[in-house]
């Protein structure tokens, strides 16, 4: 199986914490500078933009009272794991890779795509779906299907 959580428990903030969990997602919402983490030395590094994305995401979940785990993946996934990933049957996903929609490579008789693959597939889907939206709206205000005002929501 290439998933596996790093703990096999969730996280979730104690009492104690909870006002700490809160201050730290204030500075982290209105954080415009790069961060950089000090150590109990002094010694300062920059903390890249992949980790402080990450970083805001859990400190948000865990102040909004969700619990947090995180879960690792190996680079290379399994059709079967790059459709749970995707929220579709593994047939679909297979057809997808056979449209060419997403590059993969064969081991043996089976194949095998990147992390990296399906989660640019993932956001272009969003994107287009977002655009198709948009489009609609825009559309059905021409038409005159709704008041002026009512499809903002889409459009954004």
């Amino acid at each position: 199986m290439s998933r596996q959580k790093a703990s096999p428990e969730s996280v979730l903030v104690k009492e104690p914490e909870k006002a700490s969990i809160d201050k730290l997602e204030q500075i982290l919402s209105r954080e415009s500078a790069q961060p950089k983490l000090v150590g109990s030395n002094g010694e300062e590094i920059l903390i890249p933009e992949s980790v402080y994305s990450l970083l805001r995401q859990i400190v948000h979940a865990m102040a909004s009272g969700q619990s947090v785990s995180v879960e690792l993946h190996n680079p290379e996934l399994t059709t079967q794991e790059a459709a749970e990933i995707l929220k579709v049957s593994r047939p679909f996903f297979v057809k997808l890779l056979k449209e060419g929609a997403i590059p993969y490579i064969e081991v043996g008789k089976h194949r095998r795509v990147l992390f990296q693959d399906v989660i640019t597939y993932k956001e272009q889907r969003q994107v287009k779906r977002r655009q198709g939206m948009k489009e609609l709206s825009q559309f059905l205000q021409e038409e005159g299907f709704y008041e002026e005002g009512v499809c903002e929501i889409a459009q954004e």
